[in-house]
């Protein structure tokens, strides 16, 4: 299994294409906002001849649901998330205003909900979903135990950790996620942040700032 990130909008989002050698591929958090940045997303799949099966989000913050109406639009494919992110996905249209981004087309609400412990299954590709609140109420990652690595979103981040200021965010909840949910994956799982540098579990758990909390 293969991960591509794509930083883009203006907050500076990772968005994944996950894939396999057989061609199977899922996008999670679109971060495509811009037509150059969509045009870059469109140019990988079609170079590797890549057969996208869904859309995911991690949760439903605006920076995490730019590109969804397009990619959703464009391949035809389901959008899924956690029931949970209705809350959230509800903010995402007065939060582009917040944030200048007048070209945001809103996303489409999931066509299927997402679930604690579900296996899913896209052809060859299979990702395990992880509920782990805390930064919003409906926060998920996507976990490949086979070859080590997380899609993490906003629960972790390296030397750091999502916010817990904004509607649905608890430090409690965030904390017990983490510890219970995240760090207890093997040491060697490679976490793919929504936001900066991909790091591991095991150099979280002995660097992080949640630590100190």
């Amino acid at each position: 299994m293969k991960v591509q990130v794509f930083t883009g909008n203006p907050i500076q989002q990772n968005g994944s294409i996950v894939y396999n050698e057989q061609g199977d591929a899922v996008i999670i958090d679109p971060s495509c906002y811009e037509r150059y940045e969509q045009q870059e997303w469109l140019d990988f799949i079609e170079e590797n001849k890549l057969k996208v099966h869904a859309v995911l989000n991690t949760h439903c913050h605006i920076d995490h649901v730019t590109g969804n109406a397009f990619l959703v639009n464009h391949f035809g494919v389901p959008f899924m998330a956690h029931k949970e992110e209705l809350f959230t996905l509800s903010f995402a249209e007065r939060s582009a205003q917040m944030y200048g981004l007048a070209a945001y087309v809103p996303s489409p609400e999931p066509t299927d909900y997402l679930t604690d412990n579900q296996v899913l299954k896209f052809g060859e590709l299979e990702l395990k979903v992880i509920f782990g609140p805390g930064h919003s109420v409906g926060h998920v990652a996507f976990y490949s135990e086979p070859d080590n690595l997380l899609i993490g979103g906003d629960i972790l981040f390296k030397g750091s950790f999502g916010r817990v200021d904004l509607p649905g965010g608890s430090m409690e909840v965030l904390k017990k996620t983490i510890f219970d949910r995240i760090f207890t994956l093997p040491e060697n799982t490679v976490v793919y942040p929504g936001h900066g540098p991909t790091t591991t579990i095991g150099e979280e758990k002995r660097t992080n700032y949640i630590l100190q909390f």
